[in-house]
């Protein structure tokens, strides 16, 4: 994964990230309809979608740099800054709610050390919260990295951070 923030130079893709946009670009009639899949990209290159990198995208989807910047700060799920090596996020939707979201909320921000939108001293971990992760029917629920956790107790947040440390 590069930095884009350390580097002076333009951030550029990878050799097999290229071949990944021509096969995303090939499903697609439209650019525009790749946008998404084109972001998850960059930010799996780079670790977030910083300014530069917002740049790329522009260039590679052949979009205004404004469109590319008005999706990444739209959702929730594309990174404007750093996070750490497992990023938690933390469903704050209803269903999560009623089960107790807000108290394992307290319960993770006191065992990590930090508050939401902070990551540890040791960049292990970076604590979000996320309006839905459709896993309602199991609530309450996270996701650390591409990982779902679902029917969420403090024992298993415990077991998860003791095993990802």
């Amino acid at each position: 994964m590069n930095n884009a923030e350390t580097t002076t130079s333009k951030p550029e893709f990878s050799a097999a990230a290229q071949e990944e946009l021509e096969t995303i670009f090939s499903r697609y009639p439209d650019r525009r309809s790749a946008m998404l899949m084109v972001l998850h990209l960059a930010q799996r290159e780079f670790g977030y979608i910083s300014p530069g990198v917002e740049e790329l995208v522009a260039e590679v989807m052949e979009r205004p740099v404004t469109e590319i910047h008005g999706v990444v700060t739209f959702y929730t799920m594309y990174n404007t800054k750093p996070v750490g090596k497992y990023h938690i996020q933390l469903c704050r939707n209803i269903s999560c709610w009623i089960k107790n979201a807000p108290g394992l909320l307290e319960y993770l921000k006191s065992r990590l050390g930090i508050d939401v939108g902070q990551t540890t001293s040791d960049g292990k971990f970076t604590l979000s919260e996320v309006e839905c992760l459709a896993h309602c029917e199991n609530a309450p629920t996270m996701q650390i990295n591409d990982d779902i956790i679902c029917d969420l107790t403090k024992e298993k947040i415990d077991r998860l951070i003791d095993e990802l440390k």
